[in-house]
């Protein structure tokens, strides 16, 4: 017998394949087997999704060191997670439009319109649908920003435990999580009625917290320490975000101006 994933040699009575890892498929693919399977991975108290997202919470270090020193069977794999995160969003996007559109909008231009000077407002026109169909991208474009601000700042203060790569599977995870749990939220307060903007800019200062916990976990720095480095981090990472959002916009303004009829 061979593994059917790569036809590594195998006995009679392996369950797993010694090479790979993958489990033995005997069996013809029916829905209560496929059924099993969505449950073990998803659903179950015990799957590693349940698992990687408390342990994100209260142990960060042990799922983000524990990859990076080949720990890989433990937890979901990063791009996994972080993929499901952007799925996640996709969902969250859809609902959002489909479901509570009218709000949204209601939300976004409440008390904007009575501004001084929205007459001469470049962007009173611009469709913010846009940056809501776009949104995965955005996720997708911020990593490699939050992965550089940390790694240059531990770097430039000769903190080298981790290199560049290790600083971006840090980043995957934390992000990964950001964005999970905004998604949830965000569903959340459209439900309640809530103002969707207002309570989503609240949330940006938690977010911000569990960036420098992350960090203080992980590199176990004292108290004022991580602080310190936090700061140089959000200010790496403000301008540089500010800079993307920048050049978004620009798009966003070419994007309207050649689809406009």
């Amino acid at each position: 017998m061979h593994c059917k994933n790569c036809q590594n040699q195998l006995s009679d009575k392996q369950h797993y394949c010694d090479e790979c890892g993958a489990k033995v498929i005997v069996n013809r693919l029916t829905m209560k087997a496929i059924a099993l399977q969505v449950n073990e991975e998803f659903f179950s108290l015990d799957n590693k999704l349940l698992k990687t997202f408390l342990t994100l919470f209260t142990n960060p270090e042990d799922v983000i060191l524990g990859y990076i020193q080949g720990i890989r069977k433990k937890y979901i794999h990063v791009i996994q997670y972080f993929a499901f995160s952007l799925t996640l969003a996709g969902l969250q996007v859809f609902i959002m439009s489909v479901f509570f559109k009218d709000l949204m909008e209601l939300n976004m231009y409440e008390g904007i319109e009575t501004l001084p000077g929205q007459e001469n407002n470049p962007f009173k026109d611009v469709n913010f649908e846009f940056f809501n169909n776009y949104q995965g991208l955005i996720y997708i474009l911020g990593v490699p920003i939050s992965a550089f601000s940390t790694w240059f700042v531990y770097y430039f203060l000769r903190d080298r435990r981790l290199n560049f790569t290790e600083h971006l599977v840090l980043n995957l995870y934390y992000s990964a999580q950001v964005i999970i749990i905004t998604a949830i939220l965000s569903i959340t307060f459209l439900v309640l009625g809530l103002n969707y903007f207002i309570v989503s800019s609240i949330i940006i200062l938690p977010i911000f917290w569990y960036l420098y916990f992350v960090l203080r976990r992980v590199f176990k720095d004292s108290f004022w320490e991580t602080a310190a480095k936090f700061l140089l981090v959000c200010i790496i990472y403000g301008f540089l975000y500010i800079l993307l959002m920048f050049i978004l916009a620009i798009v966003l303004v070419l994007y309207m101006y050649l689809t406009k009829p």
